[in-house]
């Protein structure tokens, strides 16, 4: 399967979901004009690799702000996540934030304690 890229711009995350490399990374800002508009093609794209996941995947999110429609996105991505792990995948998602950055850390921790996937913290340093 094709690997989805998207560059980052000031208003939209880096996407690189390369199902190769098993390692799936969202980084940057996401506060989109409009967040459903630009995040279904990646949420059709993770549709049709749900059918043909990799063992063992490994998720990166590594954003340093987020609106409130990109959470909801957010949890939609999470949800497809969430029916491969239960496929019987190893599959973990790591959340990193900044020590200082509390809204980050609390929005991880919401988002660990719903969605049913191995989810670790990672605190970046300084």
């Amino acid at each position: 399967m094709e690997a989805y890229y998207l560059e980052a711009t000031p208003k939209t995350p880096k996407l690189d979901f390369n199902p190769e490399a098993n390692n799936f990374v969202i980084s940057g800002r996401s506060i989109p004009e409009n967040s459903i508009e630009f995040y279904k093609p990646l949420l059709d794209w993770l549709e049709k690799y749900i059918n043909n996941p990799k063992k063992s995947i490994n998720f990166e999110v590594k954003l340093e702000y987020f609106n409130t429609s990109s959470s909801k996105c957010l949890v939609e991505i999470f949800r497809k996540f969430e029916k491969i792990h239960q496929a019987g995948h190893e599959l973990t998602i790591e959340w990193y934030y900044d020590e200082e950055d509390e809204d980050m850390q609390e929005s991880g921790e919401d988002f660990k304690d719903i969605i049913k996937v191995p989810f670790r913290m990672i605190q970046n340093k300084g």
